[in-house]
């Protein structure tokens, strides 16, 4: 099936569902299917469905990632014993383990913490995005 979208009062297209999603749309854009008439996109359950799934999966930009990078980095290095930077990341429970072995150890988990700070300003942005962002562990360390 082939897709035209209005954008800012202008047709683009012919396309396809992956296509179409790599521009700014959305509920309310206006979608034409195969040339008929113009609907809103909420109307067409499959183009919602890979709209729900882009705002899910939206990548970062590597700006952003960037700089989660190296605010995860010095703040593990100076506050890494209260798992903040597991937090910012959205890795609750890391950061809770994080507060949990700073009370078990005595404060001795902040070398490792010191440690991982260092190495996330070492590594590169793909590979900070790799091991931290794009990670289903629970509790990503090194």
């Amino acid at each position: 099936m082939q897709y035209y979208i209005n954008l800012n009062g202008q047709s683009i297209g012919p396309m396809n569902e992956e296509q179409m999603m790599a521009y700014p749309v959305g509920p309310d854009t206006q979608v034409s299917r195969d040339g008929g008439a113009w609907q809103p996109l909420y109307t067409y359950p499959e183009l919602m469905q890979r709209l729900q799934m882009r705002g899910a999966n939206q990548p970062m930009n590597q700006s952003e990632v960037t700089s989660k990078k190296t605010l995860c980095g010095i703040l593990a290095i100076l506050v890494g014993t209260l798992g903040v930077q597991y937090f910012v990341i959205n890795k609750v429970a890391a950061g809770f383990i994080t507060i949990l072995l700073s009370i078990v150890t005595c404060g001795l988990w902040g070398v490792v913490t010191l440690v991982q700070g260092i190495l996330m300003l070492c590594m590169s942005d793909d590979e900070f995005k790799r091991k931290y962002l794009e990670s289903t562990s629970t509790f990503p360390l090194f």
